[in-house]
């Protein structure tokens, strides 16, 4: 694809039990990456269950690349440590914009697809793409690899750009 599809509002609402690297827990944050794209949120000092309720956007131009999720403790002396990673897909957004019938005529509220947690992906639940006010949103809870703990909380929106591929 040549230009932005559309874009993906990430709400990064909390960690749950995130893995401690300090003597008093942790000074978390979040950094999601996708292509040469990279948006962190804000540090949350001393603190495994941090709540952050930021919205980062990512201009999606492949719906079949992952977007990649860091969770890192912040140090003030020394390079940052890892507390976990994770992936999303973000395919399961994108194939609602060509649905027939016009997503507009659905009900709030309506369940359009749900998501196992598998092998393929770092889900902790069933999760669902919703139409919800407008808008395709899916709630997740991704589990972090590559660590002894620890859990983030998502919410994912579609948003449409004027003169994009998506729906207008």
């Amino acid at each position: 694809m040549d230009g932005p599809v559309g874009l993906l509002k990430v709400r990064v609402v909390r960690g749950i039990n995130l893995a401690y690297r300090d003597a008093r827990g942790s000074d978390p944050y979040v950094v999601l990456r996708l292509g040469k794209q990279k948006l962190k949120t804000s540090v949350k000092k001393r603190c495994v269950n941090p709540i952050w309720h930021e919205d980062l956007t990512l201009s999606i131009t492949n719906p079949n690349a992952p977007i990649k999720l860091a969770v890192f403790d912040k140090d003030t002396f020394s390079r940052d440590d890892p507390m976990g990673e994770a992936e999303i897909e973000v395919e399961p957004m994108v194939e609602f914009l060509h649905m027939e019938p016009d997503p507009e005529d659905l009900r709030n509220g309506t369940v359009v697809r749900s998501i196992r947690p598998s092998n393929q992906n770092c889900f902790v639940e069933e999760s669902h793409v919703c139409w919800k006010n407008g808008k395709f949103v899916q709630d997740v809870i991704l589990r972090l690899r590559n660590v002894e703990s620890g859990e983030i909380q998502l919410q994912l929106q579609w948003v449409n750009m004027p003169g994009s591929s998506g729906r207008k």
